[in-house]
């Protein structure tokens, strides 16, 4: 059969779009549940009469589930068969945020989140194995772009809904607002996705699981656990960090012994998949922990409401919006070590803004700077991944992308952590107003936490003006200090970016197994 018999069809069709629907609700409902939830921080606190620390492992246990599953989700496609496990993800994410909006307690709600987590964890790898089986590794960048758009609806309406559902109905729909497009997306899953044909080819890695799924679920409860304390020397930061990093380095050591390990680090051997994940881990750190203090700079030292808070943070996703279908058909044709560099400029460029930030500084300059941020973030992660698998065959990909995902999740975690330890040493430095301590830690209260309650309304006592203004300044002053932090990051994802391919590779060349049939693509989560 001559190569021209076979060539693979260059556009997407009907019947991708078609599967790419259920792919995109189930991939809109894990997206907005993080940023829903993210808005839904302080009303938590006061509802369940909870600390920041309590509160924040409603997205910690998350992220732990989340990297307690992914590992498995290969090996359970392969098993079990993608539209039957897809199918299962989505009724337990849904099922998971039924009894959300239930919990009484925040011990119940964070419970309650895991089991959201485990149902999420697998709704993105398995529905990208999906829709990549679909359409092939020539159009990976257009497949991309097309499901890139409707899922970065996910971080524009997140912030938005989240603030509307709180103040116009209660916290519960924060959660219930997931049962009608589960019970949808099961509906649609059922009738539009291809019949299952598992094929169970390898054995599965229990030595593998039983050293990487609690190694890095322990590694990043320490990691997680780093705000509460704000020093790396407390027993429930440095104990399980320790137990998690020698689990993990246990498992790298092992995992060159079997044939068929849990995760396959040999793939590191492929250039463009060992550079793109380090651009990718270095970038995520910098980007996604600083992206979770921009609403609550608006929040904490602007005085906005969670919806307001919410609006300002819709330039960023808009400007995405605009350059993600362009960089995917792009990543097609155009090696993206060309093209990622000028993106990442357009990140860099907008970020410095925020390194000067004040606390009156022009919202039109802010939302501008978020765009122009968006724009760069459309063209930089997706073509990364689209150039990295690319250049993998099927088997590989599938085991490509599960080394990504896990990467993403431990950059996630280590970001949000170093930011907010960063925010929190900062703010912990604002001088104490003499003769006021808080009752409840006995602690003496600082200018910078009058500063803070009082954008809401919060002071429990009158408060010279002057003290507020202090106090303003030193938040708006720490909170730069810590973008600060992350642009310097980010101007460090530079340096692996610089060695990205800058010449066509063609689909399949560096990989082994048969090009034709390409696996599991990374979406960041």
């Amino acid at each position: 059969m001559t190569n021209q018999a076979v060539a693979p069809p260059t556009k997407l069709d009907g019947a991708v779009f078609k599967i790419a629907g259920v792919v995109v609700l189930g991939a809109i409902m894990s997206i907005l549940d993080i940023t829903v939830v993210s808005v839904a921080i302080p009303t938590f606190q006061d509802v369940f009469n909870a600390t920041y620390a309590e509160v924040a492992w409603t997205m910690t246990g998350y992220t732990l589930a989340l990297a307690t599953v992914i590992p498995l989700s290969g090996w359970a496609a392969d098993r079990f068969g993608t539209k039957r496990l897809y199918m299962l993800a989505l009724l337990l994410f849904t099922l998971g945020s039924v009894l959300c909006a239930t919990a009484d307690t925040i011990e119940q709600l964070v419970a309650f989140r895991v089991l959201q987590g485990l149902g999420g964890g697998m709704l993105m790898p398995i529905g990208m194995t999906i829709m990549t089986r679909a359409a092939g590794p020539e159009r990976i960048g257009r497949l991309m772009a097309v499901l890139g758009v409707p899922m970065l609806l996910g971080p524009i309406a997140g912030p938005i809904l989240g603030g509307w559902l709180i103040e116009a109905a209660s916290w519960h729909w924060v959660f219930l607002i997931n049962l009608p497009i589960g019970i949808i997306g099961l509906v649609y899953a059922q009738f539009a996705l291809p019949k299952d044909d598992p094929q169970p080819s390898e054995s599965f890695d229990f030595v593998g699981m039983l050293m990487l799924s609690p190694g890095l679920a322990l590694f990043l409860y320490g990691v997680s656990s780093l705000p509460e304390t704000s020093t790396i020397t407390a027993n429930k930061v440095w104990i399980p960090m320790l137990v998690g990093a020698l689990l993990v380095i246990g498992f790298v050591f092992y995992s060159f012994k079997p044939k068929h390990p849990l995760l396959d680090l040999r793939l590191f051997k492929n250039r463009n998949l060992a550079i793109a994940s380090i651009s990718l881990f270095v970038f995520i750190i910098a980007f996604m922990g600083a992206g979770l203090l921009f609403p609550s700079y608006f929040l904490q030292v602007r005085g906005e409401s969670t919806l307001h808070a919410g609006l300002l943070m819709a330039p960023q996703g808009l400007g995405a919006m605009l350059t993600m279908p362009i960089a995917g058909a792009l990543a097609d044709k155009i090696p993206v070590g060309r093209t990622v560099p000028f993106a990442m400029a357009l990140i860099a460029a907008g970020f410095f803004t925020f390194t000067q930030v004040g606390v009156d500084t022009s919202y039109w300059l802010l939302c501008g700077s978020l765009f122009v941020m968006g724009l760069g973030m459309g063209g930089t992660m997706m073509p990364i991944m689209t150039s990295a698998l690319r250049t993998l065959g099927s088997h590989d990909v599938a085991r490509g992308s599960t080394l990504v995902n896990i990467l993403q999740q431990i950059g996630g975690s280590i970001g949000s952590a170093i930011m907010s330890v960063i925010l929190t040493s900062q703010l912990n430095e604002s001088t104490p107003v003499p003769g006021m301590t808080n009752p409840e830690t006995g602690k003496p209260v600082t200018e910078a936490g009058l500063a803070i309650a009082s954008q809401h309304g919060a002071l429990p006592v009158a408060v010279p003006p002057s003290i507020i203004e202090r106090g303003l300044a030193f938040v708006a002053d720490s909170f730069a200090t810590t973008f600060t932090v992350a642009f310097l990051l980010v101007l460090a994802t530079f340096i692996p970016i610089a060695f990205l391919p800058r010449k066509r590779v063609p689909a399949g060349e560096a990989g082994s197994g048969d090009a034709g049939h390409v696996e599991t693509p990374v979406m960041v989560h």
